[in-house]
Order: structure tokens, then C-alpha cells, then sequence
């Protein structure tokens, strides 16, 4: 997988310099109709902004209708000032601003009351990083050449310019949008008016100059749209909210490159009422359904995962917040108790509750745990650990070491010691624990973030089928769990190309679970997650590129329900609407009958 780089034409400013960018600009229009003119566009980050300017009693006054003049509201006073401000306070040394000066009244006395009142602005005038281009009433374009050195103009056609001097004037480009297509910016362009728009956009861009629409739609979805059509200034009245939408895109736009070959299922004992013998649980750390979603769209259309057919949704709440933590939510799935967060395996007051391993390794059963994450992170330490707090990491420890679990997998780290005390073989790779003669066993998984993407996504993959040939020839039945912690941990950093390619990772662990089940007539395969994470949105994207743009509302956990799919013998037991700790009675259930 790899980052989209937008390829939208932007420039920057020195003198009439352009030069290419890879993202577009962001211009205020009517800047100063905002609650704070200059400095709020300013402080946003944006390349342009747009004054309107009326020439009334040799004063140059800003408003959108002359009828509006208030005696305070002069250029001066709110733009070359403010400008002299923060070149003072070097503010400008590392950006650049256009000023497009709309002009209202007469062309020639408004620009010449104009180059008038610069002359006493020097330091905007000369400034290296500061271009003013005038818009509106304009003198003829022969006449172009015959102002200052420091006036460029806004062009508002397409016709070819042949004089290099006229040419050499021109800043920019600007055209009405609403002469080309009435789109709101909801939904998408009509393939007509995406012709239209597209072709006056590339017949401006033979001039080789910036190039603006004005009178636009106002939203993310026509600010990403003009992106991808190569509109090199955004036109907007909200300078923020645009400057953050535009300037986060190149991380948010992702084309994924590293695919899940979809397996689709024999389906030969899914849902039968026969008792399973054996059961895989996956647990997806932070995988709502928009991750899945995600991974699916990225995936073509189509994961392992999107074939099943029993399928329902779990309310993810803790004992005692909204919005659980991978500790409580995963001690509620593995002990069928809702409690507190940060507990592991302990009620609300703190007391231990028998887990899943620990019931059903009583009844004869083999258990093992596999996870991306060190194996006393939340959710695997879930399923062997009795600690009020995740925190806990050395009494974890201790508790792998007392536990019944038979074997384990998990990403190397330093919180285990010792493990031959509690009678763990470490295998030093995962096809020697597959076939290893002892009966309790672990190795350690390298996830380390430097892998080669294309290796670090089959890890789980292989892990988990791995797991589940030691645990078959222990000639007893079985029950893993086996979890794709990563997902969450890039949905905490906002980080989609991270969520997509775990996603991946995860749909190819479940490839292996069903190839298993579908083989082992007696295996029921569950997927869930604990929670989600990042309230991860999917706007748009192409799903023939792969791409998938993102937007997060969080940088934690929210508690929005989670799906849950089942394949195999009782797998119609786990559809519906409940409580994530019903899932620990619905196993013992289709299990001990």
C-alpha cells in the first residue's frame, strides 16, 4: 500500500514565480465579510484571500455593496496594516500570500487611488513573498504592462495571451463555476458537467498560470473533487475548515496496493444444529464496520470476511463509561461479565472470574492465544490474566505463567520472563510449533513496524494456522483465540493506510480459520471486535484505483456497536443484537449442551 500523492498542479508565489506544488491552495473568498478579516484566514493557513474594494471620496473602502461602507472598514486599515504586522513579526518568511484585490468602482481611478496608497507600504510592495492581483474592474488587458512592477492581474478567460509582457502580468486564471455546471457539492458531478469542468480547467491551465473557479459549491466533498480535477486555488468562505481538509489529504487518501485473496466457504456445515467441537474466535482490535468497509473497498469489493452469512452487531459498553477500553470489553467476551475499565478478568469489585480457557480447559479442551500485540496487552491477557488494572503488566506475567493455556503467539516484548518455569517450549519459528512434540508451547512473532509490508501482512495469517495445527494434533478439541491488535493502534493515530493494510492482515487470518473449518467438518469460526476506534469515515474513494479517502472524528475508542460474523456448525446462535458478554455464554452454549 502506499500514500495517494495528489497530483493537483498548486503554486507559490515569489514576484509572478509559480512553481508546482502537489496540493492545491486554499483561497478566502470575500475574506472580509468573516468575523475576523485578514488574521482569521491568516492564523488558517491560507495561500490567498480576497478583498472587494469601492474608491469613495479618495478613500479605498472595503465591503461587498457600497451601501455596506463603514467609516472604519478601510484597505488600510484592514489588510496593509495587518500585513506590515506580521511581516514585522516574521510571519512571511516561510509563506507566501496573494492578495486579490477585487476592485468595484471604475477600474483606472480605483487601481491608480490604489498604486497611491501602496507606495506607502514598501515593505509590502518589495516583499518577496507577497503577491497583489487585481480582480474585478480591470483596465484593458493591453494596458496590463503600464502599472507597477508589484500589480499583477487576475485573467477571467481562457483565449491564448501572445504578449510574453501581458502574459508576464497575469497572476492567475479565474472563471465562474455556475457558468459550467449548477452542482451543489453533494454527490457527485454529472458526467456532462465533469466534461465541461475538466475541459475549461485543462484549456486555463495551457496558459500556465494558477486557476480558480469562483462561485463554487462549499464542501468537502467539491473541495476534494476540485482537487482531483487540478484546481489549483480552492475557492471557500470557510478558510479553516478547508486549509485542514485540504492539507490532511495526501494522509488521508490512500491507494492500496497489498490484497486478501477472497476464500469463499464450502458452507457445507454453516448453521447446522450439530454441536461444534471445536471454536477459533477473532477478535479485531478497533475494527468497526467502517474498518471493514474500508478493507473491503480496498480489497475490490470483497473480503474473506464479507462472505459469511450469520452475522450481527454488539453494544461494546463497560461497567462503568460509555465507551470501553480493550480491557474491559475484552474480559467481558472472554469471562460473559461486563466490568469496569482497565479490568482483566475481574468483576466490578475487583474479584477474579473464571475466563474461556480456564472453563474449557477443565472440560478436557486445549487452549492457546495468539495476538499481534505483546501477549500482556489487553485483550489476549484477557483470556488467562486476574488484574484489576491493564497496568499490571508483571502480575500479567505471572498469570501466563499459572495459566492452563497450551500455547500462545505473540509479538516479542519484555514484560514475559522465565517461561520454562510454567513449562512453555519456546519454538524459535512458527512451522517448528506447528509440528512441536511438546504440549505446551509459545514462540514469539516479530511485528516489528520495519517489516516489508507485503511479510508483515501474512504474520497473523500464519500464525493462526499455525496455531491451529499444534492445537488439532493435541487430539483433543480446541479453543484459540487469535487477535488483530494493530487495527486499533493505527485508528488511535488516525493512520488509514495502517487500518487497511491490519485489516488485510486480519481477512487473511480468517482465510486460514474457514479453510480450517471447511476441512474440520466439527469447527465453528467467530469474528468480532472489541470496539472501535478513531470514529473512522469513509467519504469517498475509487474502486477501481483501490483508494479510499478518511476522515476520523477521534483519536480514541467510541461506542458505536461492533458486527459479528459466525461460520460453521450453530453459527446462527450469533446473530442479532447483544451485549458483547453474551458472546462467552453463546460458546458455552453451542459447546456444552
Amino acid at each position: 500500500m502506499r500514500i495517494k500523492v495528489l497530483l493537483a498542479i498548486g503554486f507559490i508565489f515569489t514576484g509572478c514565480f509559480i512553481a508546482i506544488a502537489q496540493n492545491p491552495k486554499v483561497h478566502s473568498h470575500n475574506d472580509y465579510k468573516q468575523p475576523l478579516p485578514f488574521y482569521g484566514a491568516f492564523a488558517a493557513g491560507v495561500h490567498s484571500l480576497e478583498v472587494d474594494i469601492f474608491l469613495v471620496d479618495n478613500t479605498l473602502m472595503v465591503a461587498h455593496e457600497v451601501n455596506e461602507v463603514t467609516p472604519l472598514a478601510t484597505l488600510e486599515r484592514l489588510y496593509l496594516q495587518p500585513l506590515v504586522e506580521m511581516e514585522e513579526r516574521g510571519q512571511l518568511a516561510n509563506r507566501t500570500l496573494q492578495v486579490l484585490i477585487d476592485i468595484k468602482t471604475d477600474a483606472v481611478p480605483t487601481l491608480n487611488a490604489l498604486v497611491e496608497s501602496l507606495q506607502e507600504y514598501p515593505v509590502i510592495t518589495d516583499h518577496e513573498n507577497i503577491t497583489l492581483v487585481v480582480s474585478g474592474n480591470r483596465p484593458p488587458l493591453a494596458k496590463y504592462v503600464d502599472y507597477p512592477k508589484y500589480i499583477f492581474f487576475d485573467y477571467q478567460n481562457t483565449a491564448p495571451v501572445q504578449d510574453a509582457g501581458i502574459l508576464d502580468k497575469i497572476a492567475m486564471v479565474s472563471l465562474s463555476f455556475r457558468q459550467f455546471s449548477e452542482w451543489n457539492g453533494k454527490g457527485r458531478l454529472t458526467a456532462e458537467d465533469y466534461s465541461k469542468v475538466s475541459g475549461v480547467i485543462a484549456k486555463a491551465h495551457e496558459l500556465n498560470k494558477p486557476f480558480r473557479f469562483w462561485a463554487t459549491p462549499d464542501s468537502k466533498t467539491a473541495w476534494k473533487a476540485f482537487t482531483d480535477l487540478g484546481v489549483d486555488l480552492i475557492n471557500t468562505d470557510m478558510p479553516y475548515e478547508c486549509v485542514s481538509y485540504v492539507s490532511t489529504l495526501s494522509n488521508r487518501v490512500v491507494e492500496n496496493t497489498v490484497f486478501s485473496e477472497v476464500y469463499r466457504p464450502t458452507y457445507a456445515t454453516d448453521a447446522s444444529n450439530t454441536p461444534p467441537k471445536n471454536v477459533i474466535l477473532l477478535i479485531g482490535d478497533g475494527n468497526g464496520l467502517t474498518q471493514i468497509s474500508s478493507a473491503t473497498l480496498a480489497n475490490g469489493g470483497a473480503l474473506t470476511l464479507t462472505q459469511l452469512k450469520s452475522i450481527g452487531f454488539l453494544t461494546t459498553q463497560s461497567a462503568d463509561d460509555f465507551t470501553t477500553d480493550s480491557a474491559a470489553a475484552g474480559t467481558a467476551i472472554a469471562t460473559g461479565q461486563r466490568t469496569n475499565n482497565r479490568a482483566i478478568g475481574t468483576d466490578k469489585e475487583g474479584n477474579p472470574i473464571p475466563n474461556l480457557t480456564e472453563i474449557l480447559s477443565k472440560k478436557g479442551f486445549s487452549t492457546g492465544v495468539i495476538s499481534t500485540d505483546g501477549i500482556t496487552g489487553a485483550t489476549p491477557s484477557s483470556f488467562y490474566a486476574h488484574r484489576t488494572d491493564r497496568g499490571m503488566e508483571e502480575g500479567i506475567a505471572q498469570d501466563l505463567l499459572e495459566s492452563k493455556l497450551q500455547m500462545f503467539i505473540a509479538h516479542k516484548s519484555s514484560d514475559v520472563r522465565a517461561l520454562d518455569k510454567a513449562g512453555f517450549h519456546m519454538e524459535q519459528d512458527l512451522d517448528a510449533l506447528a509440528n512441536s512434540s511438546y504440549t505446551k508451547v509459545g514462540a514469539w512473532l516479530d511485528y516489528s513496524e520495519d517489516t516489508p509490508l507485503p511479510v508483515h501482512v501474512e504474520k497473523l495469517a500464519t500464525s493462526t494456522k499455525n496455531g491451529i495445527a499444534f492445537l488439532q494434533q493435541q487430539n483433543a478439541p480446541f479453543f484459540l483465540m487469535a487477535e488483530g491488535a494493530k487495527i486499533d493502534s493505527y485508528g488511535h493515530v488516525n493512520n488509514i493506510e495502517g487500518v487497511i493494510a491490519e485489516s488485510i492482515s486480519f481477512d487473511k487470518a480468517i482465510t486460514e480459520a474457514l479453510k480450517f473449518a471447511d476441512t474440520n467438518k466439527n469447527t465453528l469460526v467467530i469474528i468480532t471486535a472489541d470496539h472501535e476506534t478513531g470514529g473512522l469515515t469513509i467519504p469517498q474513494g475509487n474502486m477501481d484505483r483501490h483508494e479510499v479517502e478518511a476522515d476520523f472524528t477521534t483519536h480514541d475508542h467510541t461506542a458505536t456497536m461492533v458486527p459479528i460474523f459466525a461460520y460453521g456448525p450453530m453459527s446462527q446462535e450469533f446473530q442479532g443484537v447483544y451485549p458483547n458478554n453474551e458472546v462467552f455464554h453463546k460458546i458455552l452454549k453451542v459447546l456444552v449442551q
